[in-house]
């Protein structure tokens, strides 16, 4: 039901009702984010603000009464847990995007490093490396994931005084890509996929996607907060998420889709 009272709401808008919808956006989100802001805004005709932060930053700073219409988290469980603490518009969450991890080396990989599913276990193994980052496991759910990844690996423990934490997706990335760590887990998405990636310039390296049966799924959750129950913007901006052409462009961008 409130998904058609959304798509009701958008197809009345007119730039005559024109607001600005703050969102509030996981790290790994932000570039595709980014890149969807002007499809959105020349089709609604309303502005789009971007918070980003790790998704445990954002849920606090909600909960403290940040000012944002919309989370876009990097989990499932934090914009649950806001619809169950009546900070979030009940019926409003639907999964956005399903993250990928990769294990990413940014220059280059040891030449006996294994091949397929082995590859990125041989990396870990081998342990021909000072730091390993990844995000942090408390605050970043792409953190979770890598310790997951690494427990179902049996090389947590051994690793654990050789990781390096960021508090986002995005840090543990530029531990990476500044050689402060000469491996890391990072969001496919940061690396790019196919001509439609997010890649930075000149990222290189040797990367290895995480199996899937690794770790929990990274199923990436949008929920309307309460403030902006009756907000335009930030309903106009929640249909538009769900539709086939941000659909199609968010796949572009390294994620699976529900």
């Amino acid at each position: 039901m409130i998904l058609r009272t959304l798509f009701a709401v958008w197809v009345m808008l007119t730039p005559l009702t024109a607001g600005e919808v703050r969102v509030a956006v996981a790290s790994n989100f932000s570039g595709a984010l980014e890149q969807l802001r002007d499809d959105f805004e020349t089709r609604s005709g309303h502005r789009l603000t971007l918070v980003t932060g790790s998704t445990g930053k954002l849920y606090a700073q909600i909960r403290h009464g940040a000012p944002y219409d919309v989370l876009l988290a990097a989990d499932a469980a934090r914009p649950e847990r806001l619809e169950q603490d009546g900070l979030a518009v009940d019926g409003s969450r639907f999964t956005y995007a399903l993250g990928r991890l990769v294990l990413w080396y940014r220059s280059g990989a040891p030449t006996d490093s294994g091949t397929g599913d082995q590859q990125g276990s041989a990396w870990l193994e081998a342990g021909r490396f000072r730091k390993l980052a990844i995000a942090h496991p408390e605050l970043a759910p792409y953190g979770r994931a890598a310790e997951e990844t690494m427990q179902s690996l049996g090389v947590l423990e051994s690793l654990r005084p050789r990781l390096v934490r960021g508090e986002n997706i995005a840090q543990a990335y530029a531990l990476v890509a500044s050689g402060n760590a000469e491996l890391g887990f990072v969001a496919q998405a940061q690396l790019g996929q196919g001509d439609g990636g997010l890649g930075r310039s000149g990222a290189g390296g040797t990367r290895w996607p995480v199996p899937a049966a690794l770790h929990q799924p990274i199923r990436q959750d949008a929920v309307l907060l309460k403030r902006a129950t009756d907000a335009e913007a930030a309903a106009a901006f929640l249909v538009f998420l769900r539709s086939e052409e941000a659909r199609s462009r968010i796949a572009a961008l390294g994620y699976d889709l529900p």
